[in-house]
């Protein structure tokens, strides 16, 4: 028997494992408020130049802007006494000279009374700061699936999973008690490698047949932790008590994660079959199943798992991901899939102030479209196919993201159902990739395809941010790079094979890796 067939001997899906799940899913709710944080605290507010009050307490008249309102980045070199009198006829307002806000800056805290805009002044000159904020905790996520994926194969899955617990709750609230911005940026770095250990290791103890369930179960835990942000960011307007109340929960996910047990899978491979059979019957005895458990031993486990071990033992690397011509394509796709996904994704989810409706309910209405859309997203998947699901979800994304480009700014009604439509489809896609992506590779370089397609993801979540920032140049030109990159990898999907009720070419993909270890043998002989 396999380890599927283990785990279904000592219980299957039985007690254990439905406390597992809820447990594992409980830090998945927080997870989306560390994602999309800086929604609320790096929310810019309305500001203009400092105004100084003289010995006579009569403001200064040092404003410029159209209609004479506050200019945010610019103020008049003197004092403009005669806007004082709002009967004065003023002309030439744009031949008098200005300077840079010298003095600092007054914000409007009607909504956000502190966000770290305001404590450090990212606005003006410094305004790009805050994309690259949000792009240096992206590359933390990047980097934490590369650091804790090796950690995990080589020390287990518990230990770097509890280690990720503590590191995000520590680093969530010292991002709180940040006493400058490159501290913040640091500590949102390390969170971001904790987010990306967090994710790993969900379903390692899931049997095979309620895996799917389970996966999905997470992503609506992350969509409903969408929720929780709006409504936490809602009653709590300051950013460091937002940060601090989004990062305490996890240090009772530390204490309680000592309870995990060790992958008894990773341990036969490690070659500890001992402490797997102990994991196995403890599995069992929480299941109710102890006669079975008792039956297993060393001999057993070694016995049903040679094929498993063989295959993680086995020495395919990611060259083999390009060696073939069908692998080769079937990544090429993939990785364009992959990074368009998530690049558009979190180029509308980090920018939900663009849009001039209420934050706080655009955020709400942005997590619940997660639910029909994956919800549909299945049925489309199961009934008409991966491939046309994949293609026609990144495709119509594109298009609505595009279609923003033409709808003038004080549509913003329009404008955000445009944006609901492309997340929505964009979740979608990640439903539909998700599981496409395990079924294209062979067993043999699955994880290695998952890997490749993790660290395409994560590049374009790094990515995301910095195209906005191409808006200083010209306004619309964020929105036609993430419209454009869906359709194009929704083009490329349409060059994948379909899998729905197909069997997949594995044999033949394996084989031909065989033929070619064998050729080299041959050379070298």
């Amino acid at each position: 028997m396999s380890f599927a067939e283990l785990l279904d001997h000592v219980g299957g899906m039985g007690r254990f494992q439905i406390i597992y799940v809820n447990l594992l899913a409980i830090p998945f709710f927080m997870l989306a408020s560390h994602n999309l944080l800086q929604n609320f605290t790096a929310a810019t507010s309305e500001h203009h130049c400092h105004v100084h009050i003289n010995i006579n307490n009569t403001p200064d008249t040092n404003l410029t802007g159209n209609n004479l309102q506050p200019e945010k980045c610019h103020r008049f070199v003197t004092m403009q006494w005669q806007l004082l009198d709002s009967n004065a006829t003023v002309t030439n307002l744009t031949e008098l000279e200005t300077e840079p806000c010298a003095d600092g800056w007054v914000y409007d805290k009607s909504i956000f009374t502190s966000t770290i805009i305001t404590e450090w002044d990212l606005v003006c000159d410094s305004r790009q700061l805050k994309q690259m904020a949000q792009c240096i905790y992206m590359a933390g996520v990047l980097a934490g699936g590369i650091i804790f994926g090796g950690l995990s194969d080589r020390f287990g899955r518990r230990s770097p999973l509890i280690w990720c617990y503590l590191q995000m709750a520590v680093t969530g609230t010292s991002t709180a008690f940040s006493p400058s911005f490159t501290a913040y940026c640091i500590f949102r770095f390390l969170s971001g490698m904790a987010f990306s250990g967090i994710l790993m290791n969900a379903v390692e103890w899931t049997p095979t047949r309620t895996r799917a369930v389970v996966v999905t179960m997470y992503g609506y835990c992350y969509a409903i932790g969408q929720f929780i942000l709006a409504g936490v960011a809602y009653a709590i307007p300051n950013w460091r008590w937002l940060q601090l109340v989004v990062s305490l929960p996890y240090f009772i996910c530390f204490i309680y994660s000592w309870w995990f047990v060790e992958s008894a899978r990773w341990l036969v491979i490690a070659g500890r079959p001992d402490e797997a059979v102990k994991q196995l019957q403890r599995v069992a005895r929480i299941n109710r199943k102890k006669e079975e458990g008792d039956k297993l031993n060393t001999e057993v486990l070694r016995s049903n798992m040679q094929k498993e071990t063989a295959s993680a033992k086995s020495s395919y690397t990611f060259i083999n991901l390009v060696r073939t011509p069908v692998v080769r394509r079937i990544s090429f796709c993939l990785s364009f899939v992959w990074f368009s996904t998530t690049f558009a994704y979190y180029g509308l989810a980090m920018d939900l102030q663009n849009f001039g409706v209420n934050i706080f309910l655009i955020q709400l209405v942005f997590g619940a479209v997660d639910f029909p859309a994956k919800f549909i997203s299945v049925f489309t998947i199961s009934f008409i196919g991966r491939r046309f699901t994949q293609a026609f979800t990144l495709i119509l994304a594109g298009l609505s993201i595009l279609a923003n480009i033409f709808v003038p700014q004080d549509l913003k009604i329009l404008r955000t159902v445009l944006a609901v439509v492309g997340k929505g489809c964009l979740a979608a896609s990640f439903n539909c990739v998700y599981l496409y992506t395990s079924e294209l590779y062979p067993t043999v370089i699955r994880q290695s395809g998952m890997g490749l397609s993790n660290t395409m993801a994560r590049l374009g979540s790094i990515i995301a941010p910095l195209v906005k920032m191409l808006e200083e140049y010209i306004l619309f030109l964020p929105l036609i790079i993430y419209g454009a990159a869906p359709i194009i990898s929704g083009i490329a999907a349409t060059f994948l094979p379909e899998t729905e009720n197909h069997d997949l070419a594995e044999n033949e993909i394996v084989q031909h890796f065989q033929e070619i270890k064998k050729s080299k043998i041959l050379v070298s002989n």
